[in-house]
């Protein structure tokens, strides 16, 4: 079998094809892996967020047992209705 200009041309190209699709696929993939982390980078700093609000609203429940009126009733106020709005979502 003689090989020919044309022949390698051909397959050079088709070659070149298969390299440019594997690589768009794996670009697509990576993409999706990348996703895949920072959703769950979201998810943890959402959890960390809720138990540090947790622990804000103990200590403003506290500062209210020992007589701290004012701002601090308007805070847990605001947290409470937060906290709820959040678990209703």
């Amino acid at each position: 079998m003689l090989l020919t200009g044309d022949m390698i041309v051909g397959a050079a190209a088709v070659v070149s094809a298969l390299i440019a699709i594997f690589g768009i696929i794996f670009a697509v993939y990576r993409w999706y892996l990348a996703q895949n982390r920072q959703d769950e980078d979201i998810k943890s700093l959402k959890d960390e967020q809720t138990l540090l609000t947790y622990g804000v609203l103990a200590c403003l429940k506290g500062l209210s047992e020992q007589g701290c009126n004012g701002p601090v009733s308007e805070a847990i106020g605001k947290i409470e209705q937060h906290l709820n709005e959040r678990a209703h979502e």
